[in-house]
């Protein structure tokens, strides 16, 4: 069955607090909503100091979503894991993990933005280094085990839920970062539609013998999807809302980022052309689906660039009764 899967980043133009209040709360609710009706997975993301309020703490909003569901699960899709302080972060996983019954998945990213990495006291230039600490600090940490960590013996309790730990995986579209996730015995999730990056880990993964070890590759187009039974008045409303998340996004990368959401588009219009960012009936969702195939997925993003809450919820509604039982049967 094709993965069904909401994205959330709460990017509130102009950062009106309430209406970031208001927001966050949806999120909670679509969660709960997306949790009751059979949607798979839901996805958060990190970054800090945007203009817009873009998902700052994503392990708080995963905090909140559990309370409001039961089977769902949650993917920190990326978190940018330099930025933190390793064992505080092993215990909020850890915590999280128990919290949700084994439901949290983490992707583990560098980011692309040296102004987060200032704004938190963290050094860009050494990136890599502080990834490598922080992740091989979680591993350790999470045996529950004590351990040396910079010169003195600690230990972090309690453990995870999951065992040996919560779905880890690295994310990235380099070499380097395939090798680091060989290297501590961790999946990897390409940034983008990258074959040769997955061949490059699988091969290394059976060199050093890795058992279990895999690459995740997003599809050849990445579609945030809105549902709507009327695409040319959906980007007639909301496509400048679509269009800012993604200059937004493309502000922050340079030419050397590989990404699967960027975009070129300096139009509404331009938007729409790439595919990228989609205005969906629920027949046009099914035959995406069906077209894919078992091991497709579709995103849908109810509240991308700050569109108002009651159209995301019109749109997950429709997805939710027009859509999803049709994927049952495919």
């Amino acid at each position: 069955m094709t993965v069904t899967t909401l994205r959330f980043n709460q990017v509130t133009p102009g950062l009106d607090r309430h209406e970031v209040a208001a927001r966050y709360r949806a999120t909670v609710e679509m969660a709960g909503y997306a949790d009751r009706e059979g949607f798979d997975l839901i996805s958060l993301e990190e970054h800090h100091g945007a203009d817009d309020g873009w998902s700052p703490s994503p392990l708080s909003t995963a905090g909140a979503i559990f309370g409001a569901t039961q089977r769902i699960g949650v993917m920190l899709c990326a978190i940018l894991t330099p930025l933190y302080e390793p064992l505080r972060l092993a215990e909020d996983v850890a915590v999280l993990d128990h919290l949700s019954g084994g439901r949290l998945s983490l992707v583990a990213g560098l980011g692309y933005r040296p102004e987060e990495y200032a704004a938190l006291g963290r050094d860009w230039a050494q990136r890599g280094r502080l990834q490598d600490e922080v992740l091989s600090t979680l591993l350790a940490a999470w045996t529950g085990e004590p351990f040396e960590y910079r010169g003195r013996t600690v230990r972090v309790t309690p453990r995870p839920l999951t065992d040996p730990h919560p779905t880890l995986m690295i994310g990235g579209s380099s070499r380097v970062a395939v090798r680091r996730a060989v290297r501590l015995g961790l999946p990897f999730m390409t940034a983008a539609h990258l074959p040769e990056l997955a061949e490059y880990y699988d091969r290394l993964a059976a060199e050093a013998g890795l058992a279990g070890g895999y690459a995740l590759l997003p599809q050849k187009l990445t579609r945030m999807v809105h549902c709507t039974e009327d695409p040319d008045r959906a980007w007639a409303r909301y496509g400048s809302h679509f269009l800012h998340e993604a200059a937004t996004y493309r502000g922050w990368q340079t030419e050397d980022i590989t990404s699967a959401l960027r975009s070129t588009a300096l139009t509404p219009e331009q938007l729409r052309a790439e595919g990228i960012y989609c205005c969906l009936t629920p027949a046009e969702c099914v035959e995406i689906a069906r077209a894919g195939g078992p091991f497709d997925s579709i995103t849908l993003h109810p509240l991308c660039g700050g569109i108002p809450v009651d159209a995301g919820w019109e749109s997950l509604r429709l997805f939710g009764e027009q859509v999803l039982p049709q994927l049952a049967t495919l």
